[in-house]
């Protein structure tokens, strides 16, 4: 793959006016960043009446959590590339997962490092100016389930130490219920919907797992400083995830989502291009199956952050430590027909994101402002008095965390190849607006104020020519033209793919 230099040496001039500085004496501040995996927004994050996740809700009251938070490719391997490195996925040239192939493993999948050599990541960053770090689980992409218990596609610069943590769910991955049933294993779970509920305890589930081997090393490590980044499984396919879990979300009682009536005919086609036959197939008793094993997942998911958070707690590191929950991207369980993640909408692009710093004095609060993950990296260093070693595309959230009325972009840009076709969203506080192949597969726009569904396609409509050339205008400042090098996974923007 081509090494690409440039967006560093474009950014450069930036950084050099608005790198921020520390004051030598300043204290050194641990950092937990904690990541939970196909995380939906709106279930399980901040009071959700259904979805029961007090840990996460009590980290919501002790920081700031940001409501219009969003994810720049939602699909795992590209999403993490990018918040890690503080780059969008078309400077990085991640733009693809790896792929399970038929002899149970994976096929080689991009690496940022490839095209970024000398980019310094997140906690490479902390590393370099003497923090120690580590990770335990998923932070960079690795394929679940097929890859648990590997490195999978880490990044070793990043860190001084790795635990891979594995559990009974990896070992009884034969028995678990999918979809395609069919499929080698290695590609019978992951992409597709599967679920099982386990005997035995959570903590002999990775996760539990994972959350016991992140406080032994907060144990260890606990006179700083360190930077810690705490990857979590679940709720990841296959919705593994104990009785007790199961037990709090009976399918009876769960209600499916409501979609009008041709809605999907409705197109663009490309909108709708992550269904998968078997998802669209199912019978409702299915879907409110595998609605119970998400949920469930979510809820041990949770239930594991709680442990880290009392383990920070007992310690006394909670006013030593900058904490950060998020998600790598959004997820649908049946809104809009959809099922997983890999769309343009709301439900997938948007993430549930906390930050929680010691001193802070707007906790509980949220903040409305449009925000994106490559916004986390900035922000950590920013709160932590490290100076950035390179430009970086995102900013600094700490305007927001003093006064979470205030506003640091106008705007957050989410992209996605899907079935053969590019799409380039931008979602400002009130909408979403959407291209799809430069919009010759179709646009998309919708009034989240009043349609937060995104049922209601306003593209088309002569009263919203303005936003709509506004919304354009958003997307050639972030996407212009004829900037990027075309590949097999993302031609280039403004021009017509040659008919086959």
């Amino acid at each position: 793959m081509k090494t690409f230099r440039f967006p560093l040496l474009l950014l450069s001039l930036a950084f050099l006016a608005n790198n921020p500085t520390s004051a030598a004496d300043a204290p050194k501040l641990n950092v937990l960043f904690i990541i939970a995996d196909d995380l939906n927004t709106d279930l399980g994050c901040y009071g959700d009446p259904v979805v029961k996740s007090p840990s996460i809700d009590a980290l919501a009251k002790r920081g700031v959590r940001f409501e219009r938070a969003y994810c720049q490719y939602p699909v795992c391997g590209p999403s993490r590339a990018s918040f890690m490195t503080s780059m969008r996925p078309n400077t990085t040239r991640v733009l693809t997962n790896a792929a399970a192939n038929s002899q149970g493993g994976y096929n080689t999948s991009p690496h940022f490092r490839e095209t970024l050599p000398d980019t310094v990541t997140m906690s490479q960053l902390f590393r370099r100016q003497g923090w120690w770090s580590a990770r335990v689980g998923k932070i960079y992409h690795y394929g679940v389930p097929g890859q648990i218990g590997t490195n999978g596609l880490d990044d070793p610069p990043s860190w001084d130490h790795r635990v891979n943590p594995i559990g009974r769910d990896k070992a009884v991955e034969d028995t678990i219920f999918s979809l395609q049933p069919e499929a080698p294993l290695a590609s019978r779970f992951g992409g597709v919907l599967s679920w099982k509920q386990m005997d035995g305890s959570p903590l002999e589930q990775t996760d539990g797992i994972g959350a016991t081997e992140a406080i032994k090393l907060m144990e260890a490590k606990r006179d700083g400083p360190f930077f810690l980044a705490v990857g979590f499984y679940r709720p990841h396919t296959p919705y593994v995830a104990t009785k007790e879990f199961y037990d709090l979300y009976p399918p009876q009682k769960i209600q499916l989502p409501a979609i009008p009536a041709g809605h999907r005919e409705a197109g663009p086609v490309a909108a709708f291009a992550s269904l998968k036959a078997q998802e669209e197939a199912m019978p409702d008793d299915l879907r409110r199956q595998a609605i119970q094993g998400y949920h469930a997942s979510i809820s041990m998911m949770d239930a594991q952050v709680g442990r880290v958070l009392e383990a920070l707690d007992r310690l006394k590191l909670r006013e030593k430590t900058i904490v950060v929950f998020t998600s790598d991207h959004g997820y649908h369980m049946g809104t809009h027909s959809l099922w997983q993640k890999n769309t343009l909408w709301e439900n997938s692009a948007r993430v549930p994101l906390i930050i929680a710093a010691p001193g802070m004095k707007q906790a509980g609060q949220s903040a409305a402002g449009v925000v994106e993950m490559l916004d986390i990296y900035p922000t950590v260093a920013d709160l932590a008095g490290v100076p950035l070693a390179h430009p970086l595309q995102g900013v600094s959230l700490r305007p927001m965390l003093d006064n979470p009325t205030a506003i640091v972009k106008p705007a957050a840009f989410t992209q996605v190849r899907r079935a053969g076709y590019s799409g380039y969203s931008v979602r400002t506080v009130r909408y979403r607006y959407t291209e799809w192949e430069d919009g010759t597969a179709g646009t998309q726009l919708y009034d989240l104020t009043r349609d937060p569904g995104e049922f209601t396609n306003l593209a088309a409509d002569p009263g919203h020519r303005a936003v709509v050339a506004e919304m354009k205008a958003h997307l050639a400042r972030n996407w212009p033209p004829g900037v990027w090098t075309p590949g097999a996974d993302e031609p280039m923007r403004g021009k017509k793919k040659k008919a086959k």
